[in-house]
Formats: structure tokens, C-alpha cells, sequence
């Protein structure tokens, strides 16, 4: 079998394994940071910060919800790195964004961070704060070990199908999770351009 031929065989798999009793949890608690008027920080590095940038537009636009990804404004986050270091970034950014027990940290990742191998320590911080100050934790990630999986409120594992393309599947699904929250009937209020157009 070709390679394309087996990894699009793969994301059949991954489609066929996905937990959609954990999607449905992730939609009720996206809903009720909505109606709690709270709001949502979408917190990824690498391709998982390419995903939060999207997915905020998505969610402000067509969920209503505010929503921010920190990774978004380049400026602060290199001071930040610059000036106080990578595993505070994001957590810092949260305390002057006043997070509160009615907000929300989505998390786009991999593994979901791990301190004890220094994989993403900016999202254990923020995670780690969030619990502190009693927000509310979601996520997309592709491995159940990971920090994200052990203490989120709600969050989607995407399958391993093949170990070697854990991160490709991972940040690739993480679109079509994301694509299916705010396509759900108990969160979408706007429209997508193309739908309307008759």
C-alpha cells in the first residue's frame, strides 16, 4: 500500500474511533461558559497555535463566544519568553487577562504537556492556574497520558492509529473537532458564509 493510500486509511480509522460521548461533554461545557457570559483562551504551541488562531475565529464568529489565543499577539509573547521565560508565558498572560472560575482554557496539543520531560511546560503552568482560580479545561490532544488529559473537565483524545503519525493525525483531527463544536446545533448562532449564499 502506498503511503497516501495508508494514511488516509489511518484517518478512516481515527473517524471510526473517536469518542463522541467526550465531543458531546466538550459542547455542554463550551455552552455553559457561554451562557455563564465566560470566556474562552485557546492555548497551543507549534501547529496546535496555528489551530487556536482558527479556532477563535471560529468561535467568536459563529459560536458568540469570546474567545483569545495569547499566541495571536507575537509581541507579548516574545517579551514574555524573552523576559521571564517559555514555561510562564502563557500563565502570565491569564493573570492579566483576569481569568476566572466562569472562563475556559481549550488546549490544542499533542501530547498535552508533561513537566517531567519538559514537553510544553507553558501548558501545564496555565492548566495548573486554571484549577487554582477555578476555570474550566478543555482540549484536543493525541495522547492520554499527557496533563491536558489527566485534568481537563472535558477533552478529546484523537486515537493513535499508528505511532509514527501521532502528531500529523493529532493536529490534523484537532480541525475537525473544532470545525464539528461550532457546526453543533447547541452551540452555533452564525452562519457560515457559504451556507447562506443561495
Amino acid at each position: 500500500m502506498d503511503f497516501a493510500t495508508n494514511f488516509l486509511a489511518q484517518a478512516k480509522q481515527i473517524i471510526d474511533l473517536l469518542d463522541t460521548a467526550a465531543i458531546e461533554k466538550t459542547a455542554a461545557l463550551i455552552e455553559e461558559t457561554r451562557r455563564n457570559k465566560g470566556r474562552m483562551f485557546i492555548l497551543g504551541v507549534g501547529g496546535g497555535a496555528a489551530n487556536a488562531s482558527h479556532a477563535v475565529n471560529d468561535f467568536r464568529k459563529i459560536v458568540g463566544i469570546e474567545a483569545y489565543a495569547p499566541t495571536d499577539n507575537v509581541s507579548e509573547l516574545t517579551a514574555r519568553t524573552n523576559d521571564d521565560g517559555w514555561q510562564s508565558v502563557f500563565v502570565e498572560w491569564l493573570k492579566t487577562s483576569r481569568l476566572n472560575q466562569n472562563d475556559m482554557i481549550f488546549v490544542f496539543s499533542v501530547g498535552g504537556g508533561d513537566l517531567e520531560k519538559n514537553v510544553s511546560p507553558n501548558l501545564v503552568s496555565a492548566l495548573q492556574y486554571a484549577k487554582e482560580v477555578g476555570a474550566k479545561i478543555g482540549g484536543v490532544v493525541g495522547r492520554s497520558g499527557g496533563y491536558t488529559a489527566k485534568v481537563a473537565d472535558a477533552c478529546v483524545i484523537i486515537p493513535t492509529v499508528d505511532p509514527s503519525l501521532v502528531t500529523p493525525h493529532t493536529e490534523a483531527f484537532q480541525g475537525v473537532v473544532w470545525h464539528l463544536l461550532v457546526s453543533h446545533p447547541r452551540l452555533k448562532t452564525g452562519e457560515t458564509k457559504w451556507e447562506s449564499v443561495k
